[in-house]
């Protein structure tokens, strides 16, 4: 889950892996895996960080198989 803002200054936590898709136009828009879109006040290249950031944690606490 990465923190978000919406558009309306409301504060909330996304399922990365729910994301389709990322735009930036006036606002940044992103698109969920069922369509849904959801307007926040980050952009995109930020989102993407955050995205990285989280996944990166994920990963390291996962133990290696076969040691």
């Amino acid at each position: 889950m990465i923190a978000l803002t919406s558009v309306s200054g409301e504060a909330f936590f996304l399922n990365c892996d729910l994301i389709y898709r990322i735009d930036e136009m006036h606002d940044t828009i992103i698109t969920l895996s069922d369509g849904q879109h959801i307007r926040v006040s980050e952009p995109a290249n930020q989102i993407v960080e955050k995205i990285v950031d989280y996944r990166r944690k994920i990963y390291l606490a996962v133990p290696e198989v076969g040691k």
